[in-house]
């Protein structure tokens, strides 16, 4: 983004936003948070930002496990387990696993016990060859993308833990594709079943903890996987079905 376009962007003079980044004008608490936002800052940076500016960090950091979040970690919940018979989990900004639905069970077995020991990474759980490697049929697509997005977050977000992580996957064995893949997605080939990954996140965090939590759930990438997931799905449970759905 060129200066002239984030000025207009911004609502600023070019002149003004140039003396900015030159350092001849100190930015005001407002101007650091408008250009942020404007740049797609995370809100961790953003916080990072207005302390080296000399003002308070503008959005809080709750602990997980503290009541502030309890009522949308609940929520969350929710909609793992709404998503089964299909893969769902939640995953904080490192790739640790926070929680995830029944379903993610069958997926795992034959890894390591000490790759399934809390905390869990699920990036190095996949492509540990200890870990889901062994049984990825596609193995060498799969880590392209993985090792692909892993980079691009890193950048994004400036995390040497998230840089360290990259680095460490890089040097698994498993082999690595120089042609962009063939088709619609990049699907996650496992034992005979084949799926697709959505990312979701939340739309309007104004919590640090909060901004960094994903829901990574799988879809079916063909009608034998989601046939094979349905038969093995455990039958609903008449009370559960019962129960009103909460929004």
């Amino acid at each position: 983004m060129s200066q002239l376009e984030l000025s207009t962007s911004a609502g600023v003079s070019a002149r003004h936003l140039s003396f900015v980044e030159t350092g001849r004008s100190r930015p005001t608490r407002e101007m650091i948070l408008r250009l942020s936002e404007r740049l797609g800052v995370p809100l961790r940076q953003q916080n990072k930002l207005l302390l080296a500016g000399g003002f308070a960090p503008a959005h809080a950091e709750s602990p997980l496990d503290g009541p502030p979040l309890a009522a949308v970690l609940a929520s969350l919940r929710d909609v793992l387990a709404g998503h089964a018979p299909y893969p769902a989990l939640l995953i904080d900004r490192h790739w640790t696993m926070i929680d995830a639905n029944d379903a993610v069970a069958p997926l795992l077995d034959g890894c390591a016990g000490r790759l399934l020991e809390p905390p869990v990474n699920v990036l190095r759980l996949s492509l540990h060859p200890e870990g889901m490697a062994p049984r990825i049929r596609n193995l060498p697509e799969w880590r392209t993308h993985v090792l692909h997005r892993l980079d691009e977050q890193a950048a994004h977000t400036a995390d040497p833990v998230l840089r360290a992580l990259h680095d460490e996957l890089a040097n698994y064995p498993g082999g690595l594709v120089a042609a962009p893949p063939t088709g619609l997605v990049v699907p996650l080939r496992i034992g005979g079943l084949s799926f697709f990954s959505i990312t979701s996140v939340l739309g309007t965090p104004l919590d640090v903890t909060l901004s960094e939590l994903a829901i990574e759930s799988f879809l079916p990438a063909d009608a034998g996987t989601a046939a094979a997931l349905h038969r093995v799905a455990p039958p609903a449970d008449a009370d559960a079905a019962a129960a009103p759905h909460r929004g």
